[in-house]
């Protein structure tokens, strides 16, 4: 499994992720609580993504580790 290139998309995904936040953060058109409102989804996304990204490198270590016995 090809886990660099993996962790490289989930990275640009994420990247993209915080340039949405950083619009609703500068908008000053948004209430707080709006903002607010709209982030949750975004940070979310963004835990999910960490998440399955140390899913993924761990069942590869784990594999790693069993094509050694």
């Amino acid at each position: 499994m090809n886990i660099e290139f993996i962790e490289q998309k989930i990275n640009e995904i994420i990247a993209e992720l915080e340039k949405e936040v950083m619009v609703l953060v500068t908008d000053e058109t948004i209430d707080k609580q709006n903002t607010n409102l709209r982030m949750k989804p975004l940070a979310s996304a963004k835990q999910i993504l960490l998440n399955a990204l140390d899913s993924i490198k761990m069942v590869d270590r784990l594999n790693q580790e069993d094509l050694k016995k």
